[in-house]
């Protein structure tokens, strides 16, 4: 019998040639703006560029990337070496701050950083260098922030306006896979969530069952943790979005909004479903309806070379004959996916956004309707193909009504 392979000799989950090209395709759109380097903060970014996955984003790290020339990754030293086991970073590319500098109110780890990446010629600090650096990213404190600011005498620090993450817009046939594996993983999440909602079950259990579904995934590919953990408003809490669970118990009559993701390898698939426990009440099932057709012109309009704007439009235009309007965006660009959030923070699916959309774009459709005291939610994963939008799940498009 073969010996199973040590996790520390698990495959990259990208060829190094494909890494080479996004950091290619990163320095020239720093060049293009002019940055002398970006501080990159965002763990996504730092996943697309490296490979480096660890739960460390709890501290500051980093990766410094220069206008030519190779990134370095700077973070806490129990952390960074993680790198052995999920880059291929050179031992002289990562580099360790002090542990003394943890959760410190006199000094601070970018104190460090900052120090360390100018003496590498990583941080010019001249009246004619632009540094640029992730400035609405979770993980970037204002200490950090100022920390930085602090060691660049003559620089000019600007925001990096999403550059990374608008570089990572448009998937690779490499990350169109891992979405689609992703995609299968939640297919079966979902279906897990749906047989388990019933009366009398306790908001807590029908919560492990998912989370299970999310960690088993598929029996060709195990699931990864998601950036978002299952949200569930029920009832009249079903009106609001983005709430989780308690011990409160299914109650017959009361419709349940699920929105739940697969994920492997970092790559996410965001699926929302909504289950009315019996009958559903007539504004739910006016609404269902009107989401189903809506949801079938959406993903149609969904073309390569189509205006993000247009799309919208014909949502708008569905929802009206029946009524209803809805403020909020209809969906937004995904991929890689850290937590607090799975969204690439660049394309929304909304009525000002311009962007043309490109096979390889990525996006999820959520079609929400939160009123006062109910709410109904439907999704769906999707890729931008040569002709159209590739669902990502396989799963109806409709309410679920239990007997």
């Amino acid at each position: 019998m073969t010996d199973p392979t040590p996790a520390s000799a698990l495959p990259r989950p990208f060829s190094q040639a494909e890494l080479d090209d996004r950091l290619r395709r990163v320095q020239e759109e720093m060049a293009r703006r002019g940055l002398a380097s970006l501080v990159v903060v965002d763990p996504a970014n730092l996943y697309y560029l490296t490979g480096y996955n660890a739960w460390s984003f709890y501290v500051p790290q980093c990766l410094i990337v220069p206008a030519s020339g190779l990134p370095h990754l700077f973070g806490r030293p129990m952390d960074m070496h993680g790198t052995i086991h999920t880059t291929d970073l050179a031992s002289d590319r990562a580099h360790f701050y002090p542990e003394s500098y943890i959760h410190r109110t006199d000094i601070h780890p970018y104190d460090w950083i900052a120090d360390r990446a100018q003496e590498l010629g990583l941080l010019p600090d001249t009246h004619d260098s632009i540094v640029a650096a992730e400035t609405d990213a979770h993980y970037f404190s204002p200490r950090g922030f100022l920390a930085l600011h602090r060691r660049l005498q003559r620089a000019t620090l600007v925001d990096a306006h999403e550059l990374v993450n608008w570089v990572r817009l448009v998937k690779s046939p490499a990350e169109a896979d891992k979405m689609r594996v992703a995609g299968r993983i939640a297919t079966q999440v979902m279906t897990r969530a749906i047989e388990a909602l019933r009366p009398g079950r306790r908001q807590c259990d029908v919560v492990a069952d998912i989370q299970h579904a999310q960690a088993v995934g598929t029996a060709e590919a195990g699931g990864d943790y998601p950036a978002i953990v299952p949200m569930l408003p029920t009832g009249k809490r079903a009106g609001t979005p983005h709430l989780t669970w308690s011990d409160v118990e299914f109650v017959r009559g009361e419709a349940t909004t699920l929105e739940l993701a697969g994920c492997y390898q970092r790559y996410h698939a965001p699926i929302a479903r909504t289950v009315s426990l019996g009958p559903p009440s007539a504004p739910l099932a006016h609404c269902a309806d009107a989401i189903e057709e809506a949801v079938g012109v959406t993903l149609d309009a969904m073309r390569p070379g189509t205006p993000v704007d247009e799309v919208h439009a014909a949502f708008t235009r569905v929802l009206a004959r029946h009524g209803l309007s809805k403020e909020s965006r209809i969906g937004y660009s995904i991929g890689i996916g850290f937590p607090p959030d799975w969204g690439e923070h660049t394309v929304s699916l909304r009525a000002e956004e311009t962007t043309v959309l490109r096979t390889g774009m990525a996006f999820h459709v959520i079609l929400g309707m939160w009123m006062d005291d109910w709410g109904y939610e439907l999704s769906e994963p999707v890729l931008i193909g040569d002709g159209a939008a590739e669902r990502l799940i396989d799963l109806p498009q409709t309410l679920t009504v239990t007997p």
